[in-house]
Formats: C-alpha cells, sequence, structure tokens
C-alpha cells in the first residue's frame, strides 16, 4: 500500500512540476518575444510603403502630401536606403545606407537601443551617422576620435569611363555619433540624415520607402486597408508582421517546438498514472470482486478509477500551474533570476504572463490525463470474471 502511494505521489510530482514548467517558460519565452519585438519596433514602423517595382518613388504626389497631414499620422519618415561600402581608416565594410527624415527621430524608444554615445544625426547644422553594432565592431570605430570620419562609397551613376578608379564613385565623409544594437539584420545599417544620404547616393527627389508610425489607439489594420485602396496597386502597403515576416514564424515556430518538449515530458509523468492505478487495481481485486458481487456494474467500477486518475492529475496540474503563476509573478517583479553576461538591453530573464497559456496547459494536462485514466479504468475491470470465482 505504502509503495502505492509512493508511486502515485510521484505520478502527481511529475505532473505538478511539469505544469509549473510550462507555464514559467511559456512566460519566459513570451517576455523574450515582447522584448524582440519591441526592439523591432523601434526599427520597424507600423506602417511601411514601398513600390512594387523598382528600388525607388517620387514622394511629391498629392496623395502622399495628403498623407502626411492626416491627423492620426504621428511620425511620417521618408527613407532612402541602399548598399555602400564604409571606410574607417584601414578597413572596410560593405552595410546599407539608410537616410531618414527629421520625423525618424519622433521614436523616442530610439535612445533605448544606444550601446556607446547618443542618438544624433544632426546638430548645429552637421551631419552624424548613428552605426550599427555589427559595422562598429568590424570597424572598430572610435566615437571619441573626431579625427577620423567614416568614409561613405557609393556608385556613380553619372560617371563616364576614366583612367581613375576613384571617379566611379561618390564619397562623402560623416562623423559617427553613436552605436546602436538590435540584432544581426539591423546592426549593418548606418543611419545618416536624408539629405546625406541624397548627396551619397545621387538620388535628389526619390525614396526606398515611406515608413508610418500612427499616434496611440489607431486601428493599423483599417490604416493599412485604407491606404492601399487609396494608393493603388503600384505599392505595397506592409504591416509590421509582413516587413518581418521570418522573425514572426522564427518566433512562432519555437514557442511551438519548446511546447512540444515539455509537452513529451508530462506525457511521460501523467502516464506513470497508469502504472500507479495498475498496482491499485492488483491490490484490490477483492474489493473490485466484492462490489460487482453486490451489484456495482462495471461502468461505475471503471468509473472510480478514472476519478481517481483525474483526481492526480488535476491536483498536480492546479498546483503546478499556480506555483508556475507565483514564480513569474516575482521573476517580473523583481527580476530574481538574472541574464548571464552584461545585457544593455535587459539584465534580467524577462516575463509576460498571458491568460492564454494556462488555459493551454490545462486543456493539455486534462487530455493527456483523461487518455492515461481511461486505459487505467479500462484494465480495472478486466478479467473481472476470474476475480470473483477467486472471491
Amino acid at each position: 500500500m505504502n509503495a502505492i502511494n509512493i508511486i502515485s505521489g510521484i505520478s502527481m510530482l511529475g505532473v505538478f512540476i511539469g505544469s509549473a514548467a510550462l507555464i514559467i517558460i511559456l512566460s519566459v519565452f513570451n517576455g523574450f518575444e515582447k522584448v524582440i519585438l519591441g526592439l523591432y519596433s523601434n526599427f520597424t514602423p507600423e506602417l511601411k510603403i514601398q513600390a512594387k517595382l523598382g528600388k525607388s518613388f517620387d514622394p511629391n504626389t498629392a496623395y502622399f502630401i495628403q498623407l502626411h497631414k492626416d491627423p492620426q499620422v504621428f511620425s511620417y519618415t521618408e527613407v532612402l536606403q541602399d548598399q555602400a561600402l564604409i571606410r574607417y581608416g584601414e578597413k572596410n565594410f560593405i552595410g546599407t545606407l539608410k537616410g531618414v527624415s527629421d520625423e525618424f527621430l519622433n521614436n523616442k524608444k530610439l535612445d533605448s537601443t544606444i550601446q556607446d554615445g547618443s542618438f544624433t544625426l544632426r546638430n548645429k547644422g552637421e551631419n552624424y551617422a548613428v552605426i550599427g553594432g555589427t559595422v562598429a565592431g568590424t570597424l572598430s570605430v572610435n566615437l571619441q576620435d573626431q579625427q577620423a570620419p567614416l568614409e561613405i562609397y557609393a556608385p556613380n551613376r553619372k560617371a563616364m569611363d576614366s583612367p581613375n578608379p576613384m571617379d566611379e564613385f561618390i564619397v562623402r565623409p560623416i562623423y559617427p555619433s553613436g552605436v546602436f544594437v538590435i540584432q544581426q539584420d539591423f546592426d549593418n545599417i548606418t543611419l545618416v540624415p536624408i539629405d546625406f544620404a541624397r548627396k551619397v547616393l545621387a538620388q535628389p527627389v526619390n525614396v526606398s520607402s515611406v515608413e508610418i508610425n500612427f499616434k496611440p489607439h489607431t486601428d493599423i489594420s483599417a490604416e493599412q486597408s485604407a491606404i492601399q485602396d487609396k494608393i493603388g496597386k503600384d505599392f505595397n502597403v506592409l504591416n509590421r508582421i509582413q516587413q518581418n515576416t521570418e522573425l514572426y514564424k522564427t518566433l512562432n515556430y519555437e514557442r511551438w517546438f519548446i511546447y512540444m518538449i515539455l509537452v513529451f515530458v508530462l506525457i511521460i509523468a501523467i502516464f506513470n498514472i497508469i502504472g500507479s492505478l495498475t498496482m491499485l487495481v492488483i491490490d484490490k481485486r477483492k474489493d473490485i470482486a466484492i462490489l460487482s458481487s453486490l451489484g456495482a456494474s462495471k461502468k461505475l467500477i471503471q468509473g472510480i478509477f478514472f476519478f481517481e486518475g483525474m483526481m492526480i492529475s488535476a491536483i498536480g496540474c492546479a498546483a503546478g500551474i499556480v506555483l508556475g503563476w507565483i514564480f513569474c509573478l516575482f521573476q517580473e517583479h523583481y527580476g530574481w533570476i538574472k541574464m548571464g553576461g552584461h545585457m544593455e538591453v535587459i539584465n534580467a530573464y524577462p516575463v509576460e504572463i498571458r491568460a492564454g497559456d494556462f488555459l493551454l496547459v490545462f486543456l493539455t494536462v486534462g487530455v493527456i490525463a483523461l487518455i492515461a485514466a481511461g486505459i487505467s479504468a479500462r484494465l480495472s475491470v478486466k478479467n473481472l470474471d476470474d476475480m470473483k470465482q477467486d472471491l
């Protein structure tokens, strides 16, 4: 009897730990997802308009001028970007040169991405560049050295055949003011004022895209549909998910991959219930036979063992969910488990508690427990006639 109780306790403990682990890991993953998407949002606008054909278009049309004046628009940024060669000292780097208009700096969260220096693109009439961490690391940029500017090289589209190879390029110097760090997709960008980019890229009018952010409580989906209808089929209007399709797919795949791994752990834990209930059936053979002789149906006997299996799972699941919730609350408010190394953006594991995760864990445990308890219940009435004869 003690062995049966111990095995039942171990089964309950397994469900308890598995449920708590699911809640904690899913909440931590939610936290990382929130942080990553938050960082991406600093450089990814709510809507981005770009031409379907060609690399650039003229934004000086009646509709774009009207859109810029829309009272719902918080920032309207004209962007001109292309690949460029960046030279610093004796080192070279090929990356993305991104010129932005002044409204790009309306986003006050940009400062949170700065690792060194400041997010300054223009000061006292001088242009400055804010460079990504990959650019800074590759070129070994020293922000304190005001004698060494970045040199931006771009192809000269108007160049004729010349014996001097340098005539094939437009070269402009610019001093770096800061280094930002977000993620590999962004850290190879060099941000500059759009008028500087126009000179380097020899593009006096056209832009690569228009990036729009809206005021709070704006229905982005409705705005996207309205803009797409009015702007015509020659342009694509992309929301944040469409701009970063691979990122969102990767986060979604990782979430479900983690979930499936933990579900396998739960399956192993819950199916231990079959073992404990099977031993209980063996121990209670005489009692089962007596109940059957007194008129208890097979359905009633199965129900007893089914209820016990579900009870073990329910108690373990409920206790695990509560523990996971308490742990996440402490982590969210006090950050007691720190990240390894020195992190600029976060220093403790981020947590975001979502009600849907609690429902998902409860339903997952419930379905697995239902199967396990059903198998155990069927075993309870197997060879019932032999039990009666033994009695």
